[in-house]
């Protein structure tokens, strides 16, 4: 309802659906029911949501196991495409009618967001709605992981772990769009053949030694994507070149390593991590920035983002669980609204 004294504010109260988490648990506890829609903040813009991305966070904030820990009832996902319907004053960057993908908190399986306009922005008129809202997390990731934060130069080695997920997948893009050769790791052959069609130089199996198979390929790497952990960032302290930096994603394999820092001092390593909602929060510039230049390179033709499954609104407890059991490679979109409405 609208708030008094703030003329940016909604008086909206149409309902809409959303997916509702009720209390942290698995996503088999999940409902899909009717709810108000968001109320609108200042220097928000309204979406109606067409296709939300799903991430292994929206696992995470289901279980209350995420940083960002939102009261319930909420709904997952952290990423959207959709039409501008209402923008507070003093967001110009984008309309009414706007074609547009947009960053969130959380909300994203919902008919209706609410996203900061500082997070939201136009997409190419030849991006469709399950591309787009497999766009911003995994594709923002990656370019400011390894751009910004790790400073990844042409011509340097890059290796990457799951390659063939969500977030690894576009790290193979980002990489060889920056010039550096790229090695992938995945646990199956299908999986490697994804990331291989998709730039990747190299391929490892991830279920063998994987520091022998770098070191005989390249002799190192300069640069590690690990969004996985486990036993596999072991490896990549021990093939990582002196002078490299392993860049910490996340912990897909639900083990989170315990670093060594003799190691890294040693081998003169650095191991940093990265955060896209510390990144969105704190440097909205460089977000922009680096949106600026994916989408350009996805006009060109240099990005082609992989949605292996696309799943309808009514059974996106099925689209999470894809992730739970990790069998997707690419990215897992949820179809909020039917074709063509």
């Amino acid at each position: 309802m609208a708030a008094v004294g703030r003329p940016w504010a909604s008086a909206k109260i149409d309902g809409m659906r959303a997916l509702l988490c009720y209390a942290n648990g698995d996503i088999d506890t999940l409902r899909l029911e009717e709810t108000l829609a968001p109320a609108f903040t200042a220097g928000g813009v309204r979406i109606a949501v067409h296709a939300a991305g799903v991430n292994f966070a929206d696992l995470l904030i289901t279980r209350g196991e995420y940083q960002v820990k939102p009261p319930h009832p909420f709904a997952p996902g952290m990423e959207v495409a959709g039409v501008v319907t209402e923008v507070a004053p003093g967001v110009t960057h984008v309309s009414p009618g706007d074609r547009v993908l947009a960053f969130l908190d959380h909300g994203g399986f919902a008919e209706e967001v609410v996203a900061p306009g500082r997070d939201v922005a136009r997409i190419p008129d030849s991006m469709d709605w399950p591309t787009a809202a497999a766009f911003p997390v995994a594709y923002a990731t990656s370019h400011l992981a390894l751009r910004h934060r790790a400073r990844l130069e042409a011509g340097e080695v890059l290796l990457v772990h799951g390659a063939s997920g969500g977030v690894g997948l576009t790290a193979v893009e980002v990489g060889k769009a920056a010039g550096a050769t790229v090695i992938a790791t995945a646990s199956s052959a299908e999986k490697l053949e994804v990331a291989r069609q998709h730039g990747a130089d190299h391929l490892v199996d991830s279920s063998g030694d994987v520091r022998e198979q770098v070191l005989a390929l390249t002799g190192g790497a300069d640069v590690v994507y690990d969004p996985v952990g486990g036993d596999l960032f072991t490896a990549s302290l021990r093939c990582v070149k002196p002078g490299g930096r392993i860049l910490v994603i996340g912990f897909a394999s639900g083990t989170v390593p315990q670093i060594p820092a003799n190691h890294l001092l040693v081998k003169d390593v650095a191991a940093m991590g990265f955060s896209l909602g510390q990144m969105r929060q704190h440097r909205p510039d460089a977000m922009q920035g680096a949106l600026a230049e994916l989408l350009d390179w996805y006009a060109d033709g240099r990005l082609h983002p992989l949605v292996s499954a696309l799943v309808p609104f009514e059974e996106a407890v099925d689209a999470l669980a894809l992730l739970r059991d990790r069998r997707s490679t690419g990215k897992v979109v949820v179809r909020i609204r039917p074709e063509g409405a």
